[in-house]
């Protein structure tokens, strides 16, 4: 974290009032009393050292807000420092009595650690006058992906559509190399910026993994997104329920619709039943062994419809889609497998990012509450 001391933004006189977009202007910090964790009694933090190393986020002007994460509200900001524009994610304290959640650490320590043209970029933490007050600063894209496809006129070209998720394949690779499981890839964690830049973003519910996997509560990717074996109960996980998500990212741009608009997790194992056909332990090794196998009763239905979905896709298309939307974890395609594959290499060739389209900054002009409420039902868990 930056080194620098707390106060007021520069060009700002004591006692002026707050110019637009800022914050209302707060009380002056008092000498913070906290408990000794060895004996009895408290100390004092005197006030010019409550903030320790971290920047102030009264050095950062709100311009606007944004989205809303997994956890935390997102807003358009300006460094008053640099004068650039950037994302200033609120991290979300509700009913928090013993510090900072255990998710938003994560993410920290996670986005601390990666570097990658199609990551989001972590540049900062910042605080306010109270110790609930904790702001991620990070790099500023223009659009998300779901915001975008609500509001365009005409979907995106199948180049367009190539560009977008081989960034997101990148990403993918480089996380996955480095053991982390995104698990909550959306097209709403999908940024992209005004050269065509995509970067994966929402890192909340992001995990490392090792060998053996260790388990990990099931609940976990928003429902349209969710692989079939986190739907029966599966507590292991490994990169294959990001790469279920990225097949339905790729599916979406394509189809200028969500694939698999399922209203409960029941009703989301059934859509997939229909497009892809009945699991079995022929093709799927274990299913019958899972913990909610039992539970559900599956429709039968012996046949692949995605061609069917996609009728004007190439061979190369339909075959990386089935990759992607192999039952079994272990058959299904890993990012690597993806970018090499001829999908890629064939008319219409994928464009390249710094010649894809821009478009308004529609997140800048809807009101908050509107922004939320299309949101909803991307985002519901």
């Amino acid at each position: 974290m930056a080194a620098a001391e707390a106060g007021p933004a520069p060009g700002s006189a004591p006692g002026s009032a707050p110019g637009p977009g800022s914050a209302p202007a707060e009380p002056e910090l008092e000498p913070l009393r906290l408990r000794r964790l060895r004996g009895d009694g408290f100390f004092e933090v005197p006030a010019a050292d409550r903030l320790g190393r971290c920047r102030s986020v009264k050095e950062f002007e709100k311009l606007n807000r944004i989205g809303e994460g997994t956890y935390g509200i997102v807003y358009r900001a300006r460094d008053t420092l640099t004068d650039e524009t950037v994302a200033l994610k609120k991290v979300r304290m509700d009913n928090e009595k013993d510090g900072m959640p255990i998710s938003s650490l994560r993410e920290i320590t996670l986005l601390l650690q990666l570097q990658h043209p199609n990551i989001v970029e972590l540049k900062d933490v910042v605080v306010g006058n109270h110790l609930e007050s904790i702001f991620l600063v990070m790099g500023y894209c223009e659009q998300d992906l779901a915001s975008l496809l609500e509001n365009m006129q005409t979907p995106f070209s199948e180049a367009q559509v190539k560009c977008i998720i081989l960034q997101v394949l990148k990403g993918l690779q480089y996380l996955h190399e480095n053991y982390i499981i995104h698990r909550d890839l959306k097209v709403s964690n999908l940024l992209m910026t005004d050269k065509g830049c995509v970067k994966i973003a929402d890192f909340g519910l992001a995990r490392t993994y090792g060998m053996p996997p260790k388990p990990m509560t099931p609940k976990v990717v928003t429902l349209w997104y969710r692989a079939p074996e986190l739907l029966l109960g599966m507590t292991t996980q490994t990169t294959s329920i990001d790469m279920w998500a990225a097949g339905c990212i790729l599916a979406e741009l394509l189809a200028h619709k969500p694939l698999l608009p399922g209203t409960s997790e029941i009703h989301q194992i059934d859509l997939i039943v229909q497009l892809l056909g009945t699991p079995n332990e022929n093709i799927w090794p274990g299913f019958s062994k899972l913990p909610l196998a039992t539970q559900y009763t599956l429709r039968k239905q012996p046949y692949n419809n995605l061609k069917h979905r996609f009728p004007w896709l190439s061979e190369a298309g339909l075959r990386l889609l089935n990759f992607l939307f192999m039952y079994d974890p272990k058959k299904r395609a890993t990012a690597k497998d993806c970018l090499e594959s001829s999908y890629f290499k064939e008319k219409p060739l994928p464009c390249e990012p710094e010649l894809m389209p821009t478009f308004p900054h529609h997140r800048n002009k809807r009101a908050a509450g509107t922004a939320l409420e299309s949101q909803a039902k991307r985002s519901k868990p």
